[in-house]
């Protein structure tokens, strides 16, 4: 948050012409030793897991193999409505945008998110289910708050007593980063799939990749 915090005592220095150096202006936070970093999960695992998400057949399979072929951050997965996924179109696709109980992490995480393989199968299940609510994973959304937390805490769960204690759902992010390098896929293209931070002034000129072409790339994978 530091550098958040920077800003904003510059900004506000410059702006009511106040005659001070900011105290934060040389904050300096080393970065942890030993710091345990999230696994990628290995496309064998990924493969095993998804296959059993369809056996089970829940909401919570659903959630899981939806992320495993999408890239989506669990929150943004966990908060979608069921008008979010579009099947009925020539790309079936997920209009990812910011919603009340949930937002979104950054400018660049409000996307089209296509849809393919067990992503898509994912999304079919949720629109058969018949229930009348308007979330996607009612179980965990209200028009009041989007417990992605509880979410993590049920899916580490069985995703550990499936593989290893070694793998978490944000594991299948870091796994599609992975899987898309695999293929060559161009990094603009990998970030503007996965909502990364854009990492360049051009990266933002236009109106980004079609989703013609970011389908193709998640159909190579």
């Amino acid at each position: 948050m530091f550098s958040s915090i920077r800003s904003i005592i510059n900004l506000s220095i410059s702006e009511e012409g106040i005659n001070c150096i900011n105290a934060f202006s040389k904050t300096y936070m080393p970065e942890k030793e030993n710091l345990e970093t999230r696994k990628p999960i290995p496309v064998e695992a990924i493969k095993k897991v998804q296959s059993l998400c369809r056996d089970y057949d829940d909401d919570l399979r659903w959630l899981i193999a939806l992320l495993s072929d999408s890239g989506m951050r669990l929150g943004e997965g966990v908060g979608l409505l069921k008008s979010d996924i579009n099947l009925d179109c020539e790309i079936p696709h997920i209009k990812l945008t910011p919603h009340p109980w949930r937002r979104l992490k950054t400018k660049s995480s409000q996307r089209i998110v296509p849809l393919v393989n067990e992503s898509l199968w994912a999304c079919k299940r949720i629109l058969e289910h018949n229930n009348d609510s308007i979330y996607a994973f009612p179980r965990y959304t209200s028009m009041d708050k989007c417990n992605a937390n509880s979410a993590s805490a049920a899916l580490n769960k069985w995703i550990k007593e499936k593989l290893t204690d070694d793998y978490v759902i944000h594991g299948f992010r870091h796994s599609f980063r992975d899987r898309l390098r695999a293929v060559e896929c161009p990094s603009e293209i990998i970030d503007q799939l996965g909502g990364w931070r854009l990492k360049s002034v051009g990266e933002g000129y236009g109106k980004g990749y079609e989703l013609s072409l970011l389908s193709k790339w998640l159909l190579e994978i």
